[in-house]
């Protein structure tokens, strides 16, 4: 019966999988496969680096979607068949169940024990970049600039003209549906400022960049809770589309790694997790990819010591920890986002 459900499962899954294989360098018969969210054209400098190190292995490197990797690990598990050797991916409380599960072995990591302890669990799970929420907005709406609290943005959103607020879909959005939960957890009138929003007539949406689109385009003015590492290089780049990190507190997520049990070659997943925790890793993570270090060694503005000496106990980092997989109960999402509802329509 377990292998027909795991069966079902492959079965079910939507076949979107983006796979480029990184021939070795210098030949060789080693092959490491990396079940990733992360965009392949992102990762490859990435796998690139890791190459030069070790020129005899192949990576063969699969761009999926969150859900669909710990589906991929779970199914090819119980059905007793070869997963992937790391997995590498956004969804920090589906990745942390996985380890929680079973799905993952103990990684022998050099490093490991420097690691900051909100940053890892049972040497299984470890957070890899330091990723913050930000404020989108504007530029030339704002001339005095943005609201920069919460409470501001709530005294804003008073006057604001109809419809100029974006944020996430909590119910198509993860990590839209993350930080609503951590701004519960650290913010008292949050309810409050979701009705507010309500009345403004937020618009809501599935990802960053239709937000972040929304904002640059001036079609919206302000845009919530948005992952920084998507708005930095854009707003870089855009001359009118500007972010602050609120004063009041932020909100850091992670991008996290594991080495499956049913790892194939479980030395190279641990060599590439690795890497990828070591300082040039960390360095290209920030400054390529602009998705800020975790290490304590990386010390540039995209890096998890910049922002923890510009903001110190204002930081509200996601811990890697089983306490994320309150977040999967289903109950409680359902009540969630009835409140959710209920507080857009204007209700209590």
């Amino acid at each position: 019966m377990w292998v027909l459900r795991a069966l079902l499962v492959c079965l079910a899954l939507p076949v979107r999988a983006d796979v480029v294989v990184f021939p070795a360098p210098g030949g060789g018969e080693r092959e490491l496969v990396v079940y990733s969210s992360l965009d392949s054209p992102l990762a490859r400098p990435l796998v690139e680096a890791f190459q030069r190190q070790a020129p005899d292995v192949t990576v063969r490197y699969e761009d999926l979607l969150t859900g669909e990797i710990a589906a991929r690990v779970m199914a090819e598990t119980d059905a007793g068949q070869p997963t992937a050797d790391l997995v590498f991916s956004s969804a920090m409380d589906v990745t942390v169940k996985l380890a929680n599960d079973g799905y993952a072995r103990e990684a022998d990591v050099a490093g490991a024990e420097t690691w900051p302890d909100w940053a890892a669990w049972r040497s299984m799970v470890f957070a890899l970049t330091f990723e913050p929420a930000v404020i989108v907005y504007h530029k030339p709406s704002f001339p005095d600039g943005p609201p920069d609290t919460r409470a501001a943005l709530i005294d804003w959103l008073a006057t604001a003209p109809k419809g100029a607020i974006g944020t996430y879909d909590i119910a198509r959005s993860a990590v839209g549906y993350l930080f609503l939960m951590r701004d519960q957890e650290h913010f008292a009138d949050l309810w409050p400022l979701v009705r507010a929003m309500g009345r403004a007539g937020v618009q809501t949406f599935p990802t960053s960049q239709d937000i972040i689109d929304g904002v640059n385009s001036g079609a919206l003015k302000l845009g919530y809770n948005v992952l920084g590492s998507y708005a930095a290089d854009q707003a870089a780049r855009l001359p009118d589309l500007g972010l602050v990190l609120p004063r009041d507190y932020v909100v850091v997520v992670s991008r996290v790694a594991l080495v499956p049990r049913a790892a194939v070659s479980p030395d190279l997943g641990e060599a590439f997790l690795a890497f990828l925790m070591s300082r040039e890793g960390q360095t290209l993570l920030a400054e390529r990819l602009r998705l800020p270090a975790v290490s304590l060694e990386v010390r540039g503005k995209d890096s998890a010591v910049a922002m923890q000496e510009a903001l110190g106990a204002k930081l509200r980092p996601v811990a890697v920890s089983p306490g994320l997989l309150a977040y999967l109960d289903g109950a409680g999402r359902a009540q969630v986002l009835a409140a959710w509802n209920a507080a857009l329509e204007g209700g209590e």
